[in-house]
C-alpha cells in the first residue's frame, strides 16, 4: 500500500516542501505567492489523504504514520522560513508555540499509544480547527503579496496567532485527557 491515492497525497506533500523553500527564497514577484499557493494547495491534501483513505478502504500503517510528520514537517518548515524574514517577537513566539506544541503532542501520543491508551489522545475538533487556521493563516503569510487592497500576510499574521492560541488551548484539553496515565 505505498502508491495508493492517499498515500500519494502524502508524499506529494512532502515533496512539495522543497518547492516551498525554493519559491520562499527566489527574487521574483510572483515567487511569493508561488509558496503560499503552493503550500495552500499541500494543505488541502491534508484533507483529501485522509478523506480517500476512509473513502476508499485504504487506510495502512504507512500512512497513518506519514500524515501526521507531513503536516508537522510541513508546518514547522513554513514558521522557520517565515521568521527568517520577519523576526517580531510575536512572529517568533507564534512559531515557537506552535512547534512547541507539535513536539509536545507527538511525543504525548506516542507513549499513550505505547501504553495502549492513544484513543484518549485522539484528534479532537479543536485540533482539527487548529489545523485550518494554521494552514490557512501561513499560506497567506508565505504569499506576502496584498490582494485588492487586503494586506494578505497580516490577515495572515492574525489567522496564525489565533491557530497558535487553539494550539495552546488543545494541548491543555490533551495533557487532562492524558493526566491520570501521566500521574501513574
Amino acid at each position: 500500500m505505498l502508491w495508493n491515492l492517499p498515500n500519494t497525497l502524502t508524499w506529494l506533500r512532502i515533496a512539495a516542501i522543497p518547492l516551498i523553500v525554493l519559491f520562499f527564497f527566489m527574487p521574483y514577484h510572483w515567487s511569493d505567492p508561488a509558496a503560499g499557493l503552493l503550500f495552500a494547495a499541500a494543505g488541502i491534501t491534508d484533507s483529501l489523504d485522509g478523506y480517500f483513505a476512509r473513502r476508499l478502504g485504504q487506510t495502512s500503517r504507512l500512512g497513518a504514520f506519514l500524515d501526521p510528520v507531513a503536516d508537522k514537517l510541513i508546518v514547522a518548515v513554513a514558521l522557520v522560513l517565515l521568521i527568517s524574514k520577519d523576526t517580531r517577537a510575536l512572529i517568533v513566539l507564534t512559531a515557537a508555540v506552535i512547534i512547541g506544541r507539535e513536539i509536545t503532542i507527538s511525543a504525548l501520543r506516542e507513549w499513550m499509544a505505547e501504553i495502549g491508551q492513544r484513543r484518549k489522545v485522539a484528534v479532537s475538533q479543536l485540533g482539527k480547527m487548529k489545523t485550518i487556521l494554521q494552514i490557512v493563516g501561513l499560506s497567506m503569510m508565505l504569499y506576502r503579496a496584498p490582494i485588492l487592497s487586503v494586506p494578505i500576510y497580516g490577515v495572515g499574521v492574525v489567522l496564525t496567532e489565533i491557530a497558535a492560541a487553539a494550539t495552546l488551548i488543545s494541548m491543555v484539553a490533551y495533557l487532562r485527557a492524558a493526566w491520570p496515565e501521566l500521574r501513574r
